[in-house]
């Protein structure tokens, strides 16, 4: 469940996913009953998360105007941000955002209006994802 949380904010690990991994070996606990309505509920809504993660950023950069590259800005801003705490996670792909749509766009105005729409995204996915595991989480832990 905590590597699930992990990767709510991680973009290499599929947070929602992991933590419903962690909801199906506490199920297969020979002290715990199965509830396959419970399992299978969990496993769609894991699998609906995990798309829209995908979802998310890319509609929030199309709506200001962005591109690919403001979205993969700020994967890699994050990664970078991570090296740099507490506020590096937040910063870094605001700024990852706006130096890839830079490159796309050469234009400092519509590269700084993608990027915001590009952070946007990314942090209405990570809040969605992070909300999801630690909800997975407290089911666990019922």
């Amino acid at each position: 469940m905590l590597v699930g949380i992990l990767g709510s904010i991680l973009p290499v690990l599929p947070g929602v996913p992991i933590s419903w991994l962690g909801l199906l070996m506490i199920y297969l606990a020979p002290s715990v009953p199965m509830d396959w309505t419970f399992l299978t509920i969990t496993l769609v809504l894991a699998i609906f998360l995990y798309a829209l993660d995908y979802i998310i950023p890319a509609i929030g950069t199309k709506r200001f105007g962005g591109s690919r590259y403001g979205m993969v800005g700020a994967t890699l801003g994050l990664l970078a941000g991570l090296f740099f705490p507490p506020f590096g996670f937040i910063i870094g792909p605001f700024i990852g955002a706006f130096l890839g749509e830079l490159l796309n766009t050469k234009t400092r105005h519509n590269a700084l209006r993608a990027a915001f729409g590009s952070f946007v995204g990314f942090l209405a996915s990570t809040f969605m994802k992070l909300m999801a595991t630690f909800v997975y989480l407290g089911l666990f832990i019922y």
